[in-house]
């Protein structure tokens, strides 16, 4: 019914900078907050930052100031601008969004499949 599709990973060098896109497609009735997390090998997956409707933004302590998020209502979409990355910011990052859709009008919990960010030189 819901598909979250990101794009926009690869392999970037230290100091580089990659930005991240995630639509979201289907039978979509609205799209409250979106957000991004990521999962480093190894490790659980963490919260890297959430987007409100209205723009509004939060972000990791760790990562404020060098990532962005924002979106694009009109196109269901949420980007992630990663600049002055470090080799510890290699993960799968996952889109996420509380969708509701025309057949159930309550807000879920929708993920995307993720994809590869390796920052290496």
């Amino acid at each position: 019914q819901v598909q979250l599709v990101e794009s926009g990973g690869g392999l970037v060098q230290p100091g580089g900078s990659l930005r991240l896109s995630c639509t979201a497609s289907g039978s979509i009735f609205s799209i409250d907050a979106m957000a991004w997390y990521r999962q480093a090998p190894g490790k659980l997956r963490e919260l890297v930052g959430t987007i409100s409707t209205g723009g509004n933004t939060n972000y990791a302590d760790s990562l404020k100031g060098r990532f962005t998020i924002s979106r694009d209502n009109a196109k269901n979409t949420v980007y992630l601008q990663m600049t002055s990355l470090k080799p510890d910011a290699t993960a799968v990052y996952y889109c996420n969004a509380h969708i509701a859709t025309w057949d159930m009008r309550v807000l879920r919990n929708f993920w995307g499949q993720g994809t590869q960010v390796t920052v290496s030189s």
